[in-house]
């Protein structure tokens, strides 16, 4: 099982209204074990992640005004992708780990630029 990642808007009434995504478009934020061995990892925390770390405990919402130091965030973390890889290896090797973590930062990335066109929030559930 993975995580997904989405774009949400407030309603009038503060309620979240989680955004429709195309059939064909990807939108896995990893694999469900990665909300600790990765983005919740010691590892990713002393790079400085403050946003993912929180799924460890529970689902992310990364509200509109948050969007931007969140997409931050996503972009320092990639940008250091072979550290990340390194840092959160399991069983499999590293290049295998690092293939797999590759893609869920530019998904990421994706939901954050459609929040913010939208004036909305990431949810990573």
């Amino acid at each position: 099982m993975s995580s997904s990642v989405e774009v949400f808007v407030r309603e009038s009434d503060g309620t979240r209204r989680v955004l429709d995504v195309p059939d064909d478009v990807y939108q896995s934020g990893g694999f469900e074990s990665w909300r600790t061995t990765v983005w919740g990892s010691e590892f990713v925390r002393s790079l400085g992640a403050r946003f993912l770390p929180v799924l460890a405990e529970d689902d992310l919402y990364v509200e509109a005004e948050d969007v931007p130091e969140f997409q931050r965030e996503v972009a320092m973390l990639r940008s250091r992708l072979d550290r990340v890889a390194h840092g959160t290896q399991r069983p499999r090797t590293v290049e295998e780990h690092r293939h797999q973590i590759e893609t869920r930062p530019r998904i990421i990335e994706g939901s954050c630029r459609k929040a913010l066109e939208v004036g909305g929030g990431v949810l990573i559930r």
